[in-house]
């Protein structure tokens, strides 16, 4: 009889799996919540501090449209469209980054790591030197290329369907060619376009203007939705593909749908500032850390990226002797932790 009390007052396996699921829930919604507050904090604090501080009523009366004295060109017009660049381009990149490595199952299978953004900027640099391009004519020959370059690297590993480690050795292969393309290209540039060009290489924020803020926005506009509305699918592709085609999901059309859409960010977000290193490779592992397992990683990540795009632009900026574009900062954070994960996965064996 006291057996079948007790037995009684235990939780049932469904009570359980509830409570978990309540509590992973209510987890992602704290993460969210104070990753937005502090990417709105580094919007906040970009705008107001520099070589002059203008207080918050300078700043929400520039952004409200008053006549500041000192504030409305400083901040109106050289800070907001960089401040903005910088939260547009770090949400392309987380978004894209964690859609390539959850649909994948590989932290590896990042659009910096597979050639994406590779692609985009050897496009640029040949744009530039070689076409004497220049402006709006680069960014849209960059996109080009960039998903010109995704759908070359899908064809290539596409045999009885896309296999991540197949799809990421191969993009790898494609990334080192493209960036002997883009070295060529420099070493034939007259002085004059070398430091247009080498925007292309490091990512960098310096002289952003709206007009590279406007196709960024409807960018992430169009493509961040189609992302977000696949979340289910990507969470079932991690099951494996045989797993996710019994579930209900066509595989292929969402790899596909993703694909494009992922490539799409990438590609313009690198038209807007250079590929900003590491950004789509970090926001990832860091918002699965936060957030704990179980949980959709999209918008986590999207605002991990934003966070790094904009602390790593002010620390470029203002953390050291010299000023540093906020590529070099990112790639000085992201390199050894791509070193960490090859070290230990091969000490521990298997996939990543």
């Amino acid at each position: 009889m006291n057996t079948l009390l007790s037995g009684a007052a235990r939780p049932s396996t469904v009570d359980r799996v509830t409570r978990t699921r309540r509590q992973r829930t209510a987890r992602r919604r704290v993460v969210v919540v104070v990753l937005a507050v502090l990417v709105l904090a580094m919007v906040a604090l970009s705008l107001m501090v520099g070589r002059t501080f203008y207080g918050p009523g300078d700043v929400l009366g520039v952004i409200a449209g008053q006549d500041v004295p000192g504030a409305s060109f400083t901040v109106g017009r050289l800070r907001l469209p960089r401040t903005v660049l910088a939260l547009l381009t770090g949400l392309c990149f987380g978004l894209a980054g964690v859609a390539f490595q959850t649909m994948l199952r590989n932290p590896l299978a990042s659009p910096d790591i597979i050639g994406i953004s590779a692609g985009a900027s050897a496009a640029a640099a040949f744009a530039i030197v070689m076409l004497s391009l220049s402006g709006a004519a680069v960014s849209v020959f960059a996109i080009v290329v960039g998903l010109g370059v995704a759908l070359l690297i899908y064809l290539l590993s596409f045999r009885d369907g896309v296999a991540g480690t197949r799809l990421i050795l191969i993009g790898i292969g494609i990334a080192a060619m493209l960036e002997s393309v883009t070295a060529y290209v420099l070493s034939q540039a007259p002085e004059w376009d070398l430091q247009e060009a080498t925007r292309w290489l490091t990512g960098s924020l310096n002289g952003a203007a709206w007009g590279d803020v406007v196709p960024t926005l409807v960018a992430l506009a169009v493509l961040g939705p189609v992302l977000l509305s696949r979340a289910g699918d990507l969470d079932m592709l991690q099951l494996g593909d045989d797993a996710a085609s019994a579930l209900g999901v066509r595989v292929e059309t969402t790899r596909i749908v993703v694909i494009l859409a992922a490539v799409g960010l990438v590609a313009f977000a690198t038209a807007a500032t250079g590929p900003i290193a590491f950004v789509a490779f970090l926001a990832g592992p860091i918002a699965a850390r936060l957030v704990g397992p179980g949980a959709s990683l999209l918008v986590p990540s999207a605002l991990v990226g934003a966070l790094l795009v904009l602390l790593a632009d002010f620390c470029g900026q203002f953390a050291f002797d010299h000023r540093y574009p906020v590529g070099v900062v990112t790639g000085v954070l992201g390199a050894p932790y791509l070193v960490y994960l090859i070290v230990r996965t091969h000490r521990v064996g298997g996939s990543l």
